[in-house]
C-alpha cells in the first residue's frame, strides 16, 4: 500500500476503537438483515434505513474525533438550548397522533427530546466535573434540578419512553458521583411516597398500559393487543426460530409496529432463543467495551460521560426487550442498532463516538 494511503487511512481511523466499532457493525447488520423480513422486503425502507445508517456512521466517526475537553465547553450551552427547544415544542410544536414532540423549522422537523438523551448527561457531567473538589449536598440537589426540567418537559409531550432513558441517564450520572446509598433509599423511598400522585397525572392511555401490563388479555383486542401478538412470536421461535422470512406472526401481519418498537418479536420469531442469545451477547459486548472505557477515563468529566452513555444503552436495549416480552409496560422505545428510524440511531451513534473520543484522547490527558 502506497506510504501516502497508509497515513490517510490512518488519520481517518486512528480516533475509531476497533472492538467497540465491530460490535456496531454486527449490530447493524442483524438490524438490516431483520427489517428486510419485518418490512415484507419493502426496497425503500431497507434503503432508507441504508442511509440513516451512513449518516449514523458519519456522526459516529465526527464525534469519534471531537476531543472530551472540546464536548465539556458545549456541554452548558448545549443543555440551554436544549430546553429552550422543548419549551418551543409545548408551545409551537406539531402535533403528531396526539403527542407534541416535533419542531418545525420551515427546513425540516426536529425532535429536541432525542437530542436531550446526550446534552443532559453532557451537562451534569460538566457540573460534577466543575465542582469535583469541592462537591457537597447541594450539588446533588441542583443535578437532579437540572435532570427534572427536561424530563417534566418531555413527560408533558408526552413522550414517557424518552424521559425514562433520560432520567436514567441522569440517575447514572449521580450514582457514579458519589451520590450515597442512603440517600438513593431515601429518593426511592419518596418516589414510592408519590405514586399515587403520579398515577392521577398520568394520561388514561398511560394508565391503561399499565394494567394491560398486569392483565394484557383484560383488552386483547386493544391495549392488550401489542403485548399479546408479540409475547406469541417470541415464544413461538423456540429454539433455533423459523427461520428468516418464516416468521407467521410476521408476514401474516399480527406484529403491530413491526419494524421499529416491537422487531424484537420479529427476530425472536425467525432466529428463536438462540439468535437471541447471539444479540444479547454482542449487546453485552458493547456494554462491557463501554464500561472498560469508564473504568480507563482520565477525568471525572469523561467517566461520568461515558459510564451514562454505556448504561443508557444498557437501558435502551433492556427495556424494549422487556416491554416485547410482557415484563414491563410498552413505552414506545425502539431496539437499538436493530429498530427503523434514523433519530435514534443517530443518537446512539452520537454516543458511541463519544466513547471512542474518550478512549482515544485519554493518553493526551494523561500526558
Amino acid at each position: 500500500m502506497h506510504p501516502t494511503v497508509r497515513r490517510l487511512g490512518h488519520s481517518l481511523t486512528r480516533s475509531i476503537d476497533g472492538t467497540l466499532f465491530g460490535i456496531v457493525l454486527a449490530l447493524l447488520a442483524l438490524g438490516l438483515m431483520v427489517l428486510v423480513s419485518a418490512s415484507n422486503l419493502n426496497a425503500a425502507r431497507v434503503t432508507g434505513q441504508l442511509a440513516n445508517m451512513l449518516i449514523a456512521l458519519g456522526v459516529l466517526w465526527l464525534f469519534a474525533n471531537i476531543p472530551p475537553h472540546y464536548l465539556m465547553r458545549l456541554a452548558a450551552p448545549l443543555y440551554v438550548l436544549g430546553v429552550l427547544l422543548l419549551i418551543a415544542v409545548a408551545l409551537f410544536g406539531d402535533v403528531v397522533h396526539g403527542a407534541r414532540r416535533w419542531l418545525d423549522l420551515g427546513v425540516t422537523r426536529i425532535q429536541p427530546s432525542e437530542f436531550m438523551k446526550i446534552a443532559v448527561p453532557l451537562a451534569l457531567a460538566w457540573y460534577f466535573d466543575r465542582h469535583e473538589k469541592t462537591l457537597r449536598l447541594g450539588n446533588y440537589a441542583v443535578a437532579v434540578v437540572m435532570l427534572v426540567i427536561p424530563v417534566a418537559l418531555i413527560a408533558r409531550q408526552p413522550d414517557l419512553g424518552t424521559a425514562v432513558l433520560i432520567t436514567a441517564g441522569g440517575f447514572f450520572v449521580l450514582f457514579l458521583a458519589g451520590l450515597s446509598w442512603r440517600i438513593i433509599a431515601g429518593l426511592a423511598i419518596a418516589g414510592a411516597a408519590v405514586l399515587p400522585l403520579v398515577w392521577s397525572a398520568l394520561r388514561d392511555y398511560q394508565r391503561q398500559r399499565i394494567l394491560t401490563l398486569i392483565d394484557p388479555t383484560q383488552d386483547p383486542l386493544g391495549t392488550g393487543y401489542h403485548t399479546i401478538q408479540s409475547m406469541i412470536a417470541v415464544g413461538s421461535g423456540g429454539w433455533f426460530g423459523k427461520g428468516w422470512l418464516n416468521g407467521t406472526q410476521t408476514h401474516l401481519d399480527f406484529i403491530p409496529e413491526r419494524t421499529t418498537d416491537f422487531v424484537f418479536a420479529v427476530f425472536a420469531e425467525e432466529f428463536g432463543l438462540l439468535g437471541c442469545l447471539v444479540l444479547l451477547g454482542l449487546y453485552l459486548a458493547a456494554i462491557s467495551r463501554g464500561m472498560l472505557i469508564t473504568a480507563s477515563a482520565p477525568t471525572m468529566f469523561a467517566r461520568l460521560l461515558s459510564g451514562a452513555i454505556t448504561l443508557t444503552f444498557f437501558t435502551y436495549a433492556f427495556v424494549n426487550m422487556g416491554m416485547v416480552s410482557g415484563i414491563l409496560p410498552v413505552v414506545g422505545l425502539p431496539l437499538p442498532l436493530i429498530s427503523y428510524g434514523g433519530t435514534a440511531l443517530v443518537s446512539i451513534c452520537l454516543g458511541f463516538g463519544i466513547l471512542m473520543s474518550i478512549n482515544s484522547h485519554k493518553k493526551l490527558v494523561q500526558t
